[in-house]
């Protein structure tokens, strides 16, 4: 069942090789699984001339993706990247840009890149539901793309997920099932259930193909800065699937000659303090991650105490010359209103992590400031309201009389 291009899967750490099938690790060592592809094959007729005819998607890089023709989020990626001069004014960083998936479409994070691949593989092996454990945006993007493929979809949440997010899920029809406990929880009950029901559960039995999708945010940010990899890439981790993703995106690129500049990239991982079991084996220079068991942040999306990707994510961090920290409640919600403020960009909380972990680092001196850094924001604020509701974030906005003079009284200028 392999694609024209994608060609099989192969364990990231022994090395076996599997034909296209609806699996995540390997049978010797439990290993993850990545989807390998045939390079020259790409090679053939894959350059800048063929990509920047095509529509701005992020299909226009479907000779690199596991799949390469969509059954739904037919439109999604071709995301702004932002020069944010603002911002980069404010911190002392002229070069300082911003990825902003919170306008991907259908369902306005990044979760829409990787679930329209993780759909498509799921149709092409037959499912006819499909499923995820998620902490909000996830669960978003399944719903939409199910329905846009006409398949059938179950989803699993927290039970605290915030109630935009629950409602942006429920909107679409979906089967939503409500769990007492953690992300890690729900997620190995997904486990469970694939492998017990006809269920293409897009983050389990299928997360090979889906964390794919993720690269396409990185082929988006190379092409927009000019077919060149960034010197920094600042992102929040939740299982640490997109920071290694982003690498890869930039590599493949780099392999197939598509690049003005050698890929010598330092990846920077942002966490919650409430959990960061990623940022602590990095800031402890470990390959050891700790799993937060009862994570306590306002960042819900990444609150993951046992992150399926955090050796890696953690590994590569730190091998890239790079780094990673971590910021509290509070720092989060600064975030936000930081980047809305300077660029008007509403980010959702796990952005505010990953804009008050930049300012954090520059602070700190960790980031050359002459390097092009790129912020990676992965979804809308709107979905995330909630933290900005508490008394004291925002200021509470004055009555007055429909008088000209009440207006005055006012001194706003």
């Amino acid at each position: 069942m392999s694609t024209a291009t994608a060609v099989g899967l192969r364990c990231r750490e022994c090395g076996t090789e599997y034909a296209d099938n609806p699996i995540n690790v390997c049978e010797h060592d439990f290993g993850p699984l990545e989807v390998i592809y045939d390079y020259p094959a790409v090679k053939k007729g894959f350059s800048r001339e063929t990509i920047t005819k095509r529509a701005f998607n992020m299909w226009r890089y479907r000779e690199l993706l596991p799949e390469q023709e969509p059954v739904s989020g037919f439109n999604t990626g071709g995301t702004p990247l932002y020069h944010a001069k603002n911002l980069g004014k404010r911190l002392g960083f002229p070069k300082l840009y911003v990825k902003f998936d919170g306008v991907c479409v259908p369902t306005l994070s990044f979760k829409d890149r990787v679930v329209a691949v993780s759909v498509a593989r799921a149709k092409r092996f037959g499912f006819e539901t499909v499923g995820c454990a998620s902490t909000g945006n996830l669960a978003n993007s399944v719903a939409a793309q199910a329905a846009q493929a006409g398949l059938k979809a179950v989803i699993l949440i927290p039970k605290t997920l915030e109630r935009a997010k629950v409602v942006n899920t429920q909107i679409y029809g979906a089967k939503l099932i409500k769990v007492d406990g953690h992300y890690d929880d729900v997620n190995r009950l997904c486990a469970e259930i694939a492998n017990d029901a006809k269920i293409g559960i897009v983050n389990v039995n299928l997360r090979a193909y889906y964390a794919e999708g993720s690269k396409s945010m990185g082929f988006e940010v190379a092409e927009q800065l000019g077919w060149r990899a960034p010197d920094n890439v600042v992102v929040c981790m939740a299982g640490g699937s997109l920071i290694n993703k982003l690498n890869k995106a930039f590599k493949e690129f780099e392999k197939l000659g598509l690049l003005e500049n050698e890929v010598k990239t330092r990846f920077w991982g942002a966490q919650a303090t409430g959990c960061n079991p990623i940022t602590d084996a990095i800031k402890r220079k470990s390959d050891l991650i700790k799993p937060v068991k009862n994570p306590d942040t306002i960042a819900r999306s990444i609150a993951i105490g046992n992150p399926a990707d955090g050796y890696y994510a953690s590994r590569l961090c730190l091998d890239s010359g790079g780094g990673g920290d971590d910021v509290s409640d509070a720092e989060i919600v600064e975030g936000m209103k930081l980047l809305a403020e300077t660029e008007g960009l509403f980010t959702e909380t796990a952005g505010g992590v990953t804009v008050a972990t930049f300012a954090k680092l520059a602070k700190a001196g960790r980031i050359n400031k002459d390097e092009t850094t790129v912020l990676c924001i992965t979804g809308q604020g709107l979905k995330t309201m909630d933290a900005l509701m508490e008394p004291g974030v925002l200021p509470d906005a004055p009555v007055i009389k429909p008088t000209l003079s009440a207006f005055k009284d006012l001194k706003i200028a």
